[in-house]
């Protein structure tokens, strides 16, 4: 058996409760976070924050740390990654019921490996693929007019397309431009619910580490314009600020390839996943047996560094939520995730540019599941 798996309970605050909570705060109703009835509401997903990332950095943003109290710490989504947190966030759902189950997975009709985040094509069309409503297109039913603020260059992308339908997408060319936009539209759009993406920290987490003085001055950036962000939000908007995931380095010296052990791949078809999170796709001829002596191959290997798991294991333990059937493909036959400050790689990939990044996330570790929903305007904390 895997290592103890560190399971939240059901019923623990998750981002897939966030944007939800936020359109019924808008219309008077209850909601899982308590947040009371607004004119307004603004939620800010700051990828790559994690609530570990802020503590430690806790005299350069002295706003947000100050605002996230124990209570206001929740759980993202399984994989920790981009594609499944924010499709999360904007559908409510948890990634076996929405569908985007992890950074690259299997396509199994066209049997490939895509990209959820840019690998979008017409043999994975992102209206179908991601499988359910989102949370714009539930407010546009409910005559709640919906915005997201990004970067122009995912205007129309395919990713767009699965997880921001529903809302009018505004453009914006950095991190204060984003925030200009913002008070912009929920200014003149009385009302409205208003999606701001923040990618500066986790790219340049990737690149440089969280731990640089590069990513410290973004997060000084960020505490400063949210500070001022919220003195001037109009009287009933509330404010709410999250993250898809936290973020841990890992030097190079601790990466681990997946490659050295070709006696445990084979019967595996394609790895994917990420390094902190490895997905194995194995043959579709390969028996009950023969899987199940794969999983406890890698977990007699990597056990004392990592959890390591079957798909049914997986799915039993509820770590992608509710599974559709026909999400179950996705989700990879056998799943390693990093316990400890390591990630995997393939040195048989073509494209090994994966390997220069310093900041990674992906697994199940508080440092990379835990994250701020921090609260001001009209849902600040008494």
């Amino acid at each position: 058996m895997p290592a103890m798996l560190p399971v939240p309970a059901v019923s623990a605050p998750r981002l897939a409760g966030v944007l939800g909570s936020s359109l019924s705060s808008l219309r008077g109703e209850q909601n899982p976070f308590g947040l009371p009835a607004a004119s307004g509401a603004v939620v800010v997903l700051v990828d790559g924050l994690g609530a570990a990332n802020i503590q430690a950095r806790a005299g350069h943003a002295r706003y947000l740390s100050a605002r996230m109290s124990k209570r206001d710490v929740i759980r993202s989504v399984l994989p920790s990654t981009t594609a499944a947190g924010i499709t999360s966030l904007t559908t409510g759902r948890m990634p076996g019921e929405h569908g985007l189950v992890g950074y690259r997975v299997l396509d199994r009709a066209h049997d490939r490996i895509v990209n959820q985040l840019t690998g979008w094509d017409e043999g994975m069309v992102p209206e179908t693929w991601q499988r359910v409503p989102t949370l714009f297109e539930t407010a546009g039913e409910a005559g709640v007019r919906s915005f997201a603020v990004g970067s122009g260059k995912h205007v129309g992308s395919g990713f767009s397309r699965a997880v921001l339908r529903g809302a009018e997408y505004l453009s914006a060319s950095s991190m204060s431009d984003s925030f200009a936009v913002a008070r912009d539209v929920v200014t003149r759009e009385p009302g409205s619910l208003v999606y701001v993406y923040v990618s500066e920290l986790d790219r340049t987490a990737h690149a440089h580490g969280w731990e640089s003085d590069r990513w410290l001055a973004y997060l000084e950036q960020l505490d400063a314009e949210v500070a001022a962000f919220e003195r001037d939000l109009p009287r009933g908007v509330g404010l709410l600020v999250t993250a898809d995931h936290g973020v841990i380095d890992v030097p190079a010296h601790r990466h681990v390839f997946v490659d050295d052990r070709p006696e445990l791949l084979e019967g595996v078809r394609h790895v994917a996943g990420e390094p902190r999170f490895l997905s194995f796709y194995v043959e579709p001829e390969l028996d009950a047996d023969a899987r199940t002596a794969l999983v406890e191959g890698w977990r007699a290997a990597e056990g004392h560094r990592a959890w390591v798991l079957g798909r049914d294991e997986a799915i039993e333990a509820g770590l992608y939520g509710p599974v559709a059937e026909e999400v179950r493909d996705r989700i990879g036959d056998v799943l390693i995730a990093a316990r400890s400050g390591i990630a995997y790689y393939d040195r048989r990939e073509a494209n090994r540019q994966g390997e220069l990044m310093i900041g990674q996330h992906g697994s199940l570790t508080d440092e990379e599941t835990r994250i701020p929903l921090i609260r001001g305007g009209a849902y600040a904390r008494d």
